[in-house]
Formats: C-alpha cells, structure tokens, sequence
C-alpha cells in the first residue's frame, strides 16, 4: 500500500484494545515505538513503574531490551502488557497483548492504544476528528489551498530548523523522523535553550542564515516570540506550525505528527524520491532483526 493510501485510510482504523488498565502507569518504547511513547508523556511517565501496569511496547529490533525491561517489572508484580510492532512472526505472540502494524502509521496505532488503556478514550476520539478534518484537507485531489502540500514546496530544498514549546520535544521528534524517513531530507532539531543558541549560531558565518528556514512547531509561546524575533534577523524564513484546529494535548500532538507525515510525503514526490522506507532501513533493520525459531512460534 502507498504511503498516500496508508495516510488516507488512517483515521479510524484503529482496532487494538480499548479497556483501561489499572494506574498508575509506567511507559517504555523501544525502536519503532519510542516516538509513540514520547507523543503519550502526557498519560504516563517514560519510566518502569512499582505498581499498576507497565507498558512496555517496541518492535522487533530491540526484542531483547525488551524483554529485560518486562522481567524487571514483573519481578515488582506490576502488570506488565507487552506491545509489538511489525510482522507477527518476529515475536512470541501470546506475551503480547497487542500487536501494531509497522511502519509509519505505527505511531498512530501504538499512541491510540496508549490513550485508550490509561484511560484517556475521550482524547483518542478528540484526535480522530482532527486526523478526519486533516485528510479531508490534505488528500491529493486538494490541489487548492493544501496545507501540507503548501508546506511541502516551502521546505522543497531546504533543511529546516525545527523548534517547539518547552516540554514538547515530542513535536521535533516526530517531525525530524518523518521529514527524513519518509521526505528523505535533513532538518535541524533545537530543542534545548534555543535563545541561547540561536542568538550565536549565524554570528560567525551570517551567510549560513541564507536560504535557511525554521518551522514553530505547536503554540508559539513567549519564548518561541522572541526565538522569531531573533530569527527573523538572522536567517530568510520563519514558518509557524500550529496545532491543527488550535488544539493542544493529546489530540493537537497526534494531529500535528499526522500533518509532518502528510507534508513529507508530498515533499517526496517533489523532491522525486519514494516516501517508502529507503533500502539502507529496510537492510539495517533485517540485519538486527530475524524471526523466531519455529519452535517459539505460536
């Protein structure tokens, strides 16, 4: 399937559990499901938890940290649920309590999982009817007035500087990753200080600023106004980002990355490279990875 496809099957496709577990929680994610476990900061600490229910969700690179983390949470007599991500055979299935699909969409799936097991449905539904609103908008026959495909030919070229809020680091990350997993192109994470940086990163060679571009990722708070400010100084283009239908939270979080996801498959097309997953992925991640032994298979 295309990743156009993909993208425009995704809101409502969730399908995993929806019964909340007992908190408190704690929340790791491993490889392809650490950005999903970052985007759910807000309903669990990233951490291993002394009582309720762990989380514990990675794909099948990172199997064995995995399994050690899981072993240290039981040894507290949490519960622990573990989550999967990408092909069935790569895991022993009934130690599983849900498995996502790989991929890019894997973020959605594992944060939909996350919101409904801590509890957190209204969220999960808030965010579908964003996603909703942002396929109806963004779909290839929107040739007018499409945001993501706007956006895409503004950063066509470019290496964007990426900021967000304070505490929403989530934001970079997920536009980092996508911007390069499924654009193929670089961007340039500030995620600490960014005053105290930026106002020194141009001085010594102002001719760097030239052509550059920086994205405000979410609300543009007082510090990212004067981040602007300084920029507007210094470097060709400031672009703010908001959160789409100015929500913010979970929703607003999810909604945005569904966004980068969309502004980096048109950016693809124009760059005219696939927004599949290159071969250098698909070989580092075979060569760290292989399937069970038949006789672990279930």
């Amino acid at each position: 399937m295309s990743i156009f496809q993909t993208l425009l099957n995704l809101p409502g496709s969730y399908q995993g559990p929806t019964t909340p577990e007992q908190g408190p929680f704690g929340l790791l994610g491993l490889g392809e499901a650490a950005l999903a476990a970052q985007l759910c900061e807000p309903f669990s600490q990233v951490r291993l938890s002394a009582s309720g229910t762990q989380f514990v969700l990675n794909s099948a690179e990172t199997q064995a940290a995995a399994d050690d983390f899981a072993a240290l949470a039981e040894v507290s007599e949490v519960t622990v649920r573990r989550v999967g991500v990408g092909e069935g055979r790569r895991f022993a299935l009934d130690q599983l309590h849900f498995l996502a699909p790989g991929g890019v969409s894997s973020t959605y799936h594992l944060a939909q999982y996350l919101a409904y097991a801590t509890g957190h449905a209204e969220e999960a539904q808030q965010a579908e009817a964003l996603l909703s609103d942002l396929r109806d908008r963004c779909a290839p026959e929107i040739e007018e007035g499409n945001p993501a495909r706007d956006l895409a030919w503004t950063l066509w070229g470019r290496a964007p500087l990426l900021l967000a809020p304070a505490g929403e680091g989530a934001l970079v990350f997920a536009w980092q990753l996508l911007l390069a997993r499924i654009g193929k192109v670089l961007s340039v994470p500030v995620e600490r200080e960014p005053l105290y940086v930026l106002t020194g990163a141009f001085e010594a060679h102002h001719e760097r600023g030239d052509g550059r571009l920086a994205l405000l990722l979410g609300e543009e708070d007082a510090e990212l106004r004067l981040v602007r400010e300084v920029l507007e100084t210094r470097i060709d283009e400031v672009v703010t980002v908001p959160y789409p239908g100015g929500e913010e939270g979970y929703a607003g979080t999810l909604a945005l990355w569904y966004f980068a996801a969309w502004v980096a498959t048109y950016l693809a097309e124009r760059e005219g490279t696939t927004p599949d997953d290159s071969p250098a992925l698909l070989q580092v991640l075979a060569s760290v990875s292989s399937p069970l032994p038949d006789d672990e298979l279930n």
